[in-house]
């Protein structure tokens, strides 16, 4: 699946048009998450987890976690490219404050782009429960490099 298609297209041009096709990133149906809301240097993603995503303790994953997070501040970024821009996350710090179960209900990371450089971007994400409690933040620095169409 070609998610950024070769076109004329911006960044938010490109992922607007996913949207609109019904399509989400495959690690999004790997994990039931998906791309909810896009703007210029902005991402949502949500996710319900359930027993799936569970680690040995009996608890959420914080891969879960930390993979909407990655991918609500790289989305971001992504919003924000030209035409012949991509994007890859060379740091990513997560903060875990509060942990995730199967009652978490539906969870929503927001992430937004801090810093929008030719070479680097800098993003930040959150991401709480059905309740609206703070569970888990990130920082995040991309590398921005051309591709040629």
């Amino acid at each position: 699946m070609d998610i950024v298609p070769e076109s004329a297209a911006d960044g938010l041009d490109q992922l607007r048009a996913m949207l609109a096709e019904g399509r989400q990133p495959p690690i999004g149906e790997t994990l039931a998450f998906s791309l909810v809301e896009v703007d210029r240097g902005h991402a949502v993603f949500e996710g319900t987890p359930d027993i799936s995503v569970y680690n040995p303790i009996g608890s959420v994953h914080g891969g879960y976690a930390a993979t909407l997070l990655d991918s609500a501040c790289g989305v971001a970024v992504h919003s924000s490219l030209t035409v012949d821009q991509r994007y890859t996350t060379l740091e990513l710090k997560v903060s875990y404050l509060r942990g995730l179960s199967d009652a978490s209900g539906t969870v929503r990371a927001v992430g937004r782009v801090t810093s929008m450089g030719r070479r680097v971007a800098f993003a930040e994400a959150t991401l709480h429960d059905g309740e609206g409690r703070l569970c888990a933040t990130a920082t995040s620095t991309l590398l921005v490099f051309e591709h040629p169409q």
